[in-house]
């Protein structure tokens, strides 16, 4: 075992008696009617919940200024998120890596600022750090942690919305992250690979992986709700967040700062319905989505790619446009009396595309995540969940053709973890991952082996969150 990897997993088995020692700490803050234990009584305004600020004193608040900026309507935070993740086993190299994520926000309510009803904005930006195990270590299509990017601090989301018919309708405009939006399963959340979020179909397929983490761009959402059960929601986005960019740059070299307003690109049109079903009280057993998006843009067929010339015969094409369809389902198995999230739930996802003009033409995941079951950790949780990206026959067949000596098929990936409440608004997540044909079985060039493919990986870390 590499070093680094040594030390990554001795951190994380040094972590389980910490975690014991914290349990009645956090049990007591989340007690519905308990006072804080310096006999504080109920959170000012202003607190995300949860958040680390009830653990501070003054609730990290000593002049007041968040709850009286609260009062006027404005409200804002800083999350940080912190990987240490290490392949035992596996990849083209194994090593720990660090990856952080420092977000801030800022939402304003402009009904009590300015009188204007309905109306509110939000703001948020990144300040990435840190290196990327899958590029460096792992040459997987998903990436083993969802904010690994290029090193940057960047405007992400900027927008106004306008709530109408008594909030049954909203329209959203301004630079949009469509992950935020469309394509989303709720109980998938918890995990830390990427694609439980944007799964790898729509990220490998759209350009620079279209309007997601860690990109914004211009559009404009109309969201309708019908009886709290039935929804619809329509997106356009810019599609391209950092054309045009350079080959071998990545596309956070071109758009460095998220400033790069494009409205030049061919648009990206998503839609999607939602039904809940099976109410209990104000809780819905479960959630079924079906949306699909579309691409007006030019893309490469996989067979014949311009810059290969394995094809004498054929001329090589480009086609117009681009889409997938999916469907999501969230299902509630087992839920703890009195509680709408805790309990036993799971989740399935599929999406597929044309396979004429995409690497990955067909995903599917499932997974399932327990929260609330530990004995004397009423809110810790444990997940489980499994993903596949396929690809495309005609990318297959280009492999063929071109006489490489291993083929692309597909990518499996297994991820375990854990959440552990150490105080309201700071959870520490242990995690394992396991990624079956890396790149979707791609020879390791990285140690000069043609013809042999990046072997399994195996990959510990754990992931540290903070809510102020």
């Amino acid at each position: 075992m590499n070093r680094d990897a040594a030390v990554c997993l001795a951190w994380i088995l040094s972590t389980g008696p910490f975690l014991s020692a914290q349990s009645s700490w956090a049990d007591q803050l989340h007690h519905p009617h308990a006072r804080l234990p310096d006999g504080r009584g109920a959170p000012p305004p202003g607190l995300p919940d949860p958040s680390i600020a009830t653990s501070l004193p003054s609730y990290g608040d000593p002049l007041g200024a968040r709850s009286a900026f609260a009062r006027q309507g404005v409200s804002y935070g800083i999350d940080y998120t912190g990987d240490v993740l290490g392949n035992v086993t596996g990849g083209t190299k194994q090593s720990a890596h660090y990856a952080g994520l420092l977000e801030g926000y800022l939402d304003g309510d402009l009904e009590k600022l300015t009188g204007t009803r309905g109306l509110s904005f939000h703001l948020d930006f990144y300040q990435i750090h840190g290196t990327s195990i899958t590029a460096e270590n792992i040459g997987s299509i998903v990436s083993v942690s969802n904010i690994e990017a290029f090193p940057s601090t960047r405007l992400h989301e900027l927008w106004l919305e306008q709530v109408l018919y008594n909030g049954d309708v909203s329209v959203r405009f301004g630079q949009l992250g469509a992950d935020s939006d469309f394509l989303i399963s709720e109980v998938a959340t918890r995990f830390i690979a990427s694609t439980f979020g944007w799964t790898t179909l729509s990220s490998d397929n759209l350009p620079y992986g279209g309007p997601i983490y860690p990109f914004a761009t211009p559009g404009v959402r109309l969201a309708v709700e019908a009886q709290d059960y039935l929804g619809v929601k329509l997106g356009i986005y810019e599609s391209d967040p950092a054309a045009p960019c350079a080959d071998g740059l990545d596309p956070g070299q071109c758009n460095e700062h998220g400033l790069d307003f494009r409205l030049n690109d061919f648009p990206l049109l998503f839609v999607e319905g939602a039904y809940s079903y099976g109410r209990n009280s104000t809780c819905p057993s479960g959630t079924i989505k079906l949306g699909g998006w579309y691409d007006f843009g030019d893309f490469e067929d996989q067979r014949h790619p311009p810059e290969a010339g394995v094809f004498a015969d054929d001329r090589a094409s480009r086609h117009k446009g681009n889409e997938a369809v999916y469907v999501v389902l969230d299902q509630s198995v087992y839920r703890i009396a009195g509680q709408c999230i805790k309990g036993i739930s799971v989740f399935a996802r599929a999406i597929v595309s044309p396979a004429d003009r995409n690497q990955v033409d067909k995903y599917a995941d499932a997974g399932i995540v327990i929260d609330g079951m530990v004995p004397g950790r009423p809110n810790d949780g444990v997940a489980l969940g499994v993903a596949y990206t396929g690809i495309s026959a005609d990318a297959s067949e280009f492999d063929g053709a071109s006489g490489l000596p291993i083929i692309r098929k597909y990518e499996l990936i297994w991820e375990l973890n854990y959440v552990a409440e150490i105080v309201p608004g700071w959870v520490l997540q242990p995690v394992m991952q396991y990624i079956h044909n890396p790149g979707g079985s791609v020879p390791d060039a990285a140690n000069d082996r043609p013809n042999q493919r990046i072997e399994d990986a195996f990959i510990l870390g754990m992931r540290s969150i903070i809510n102020y």
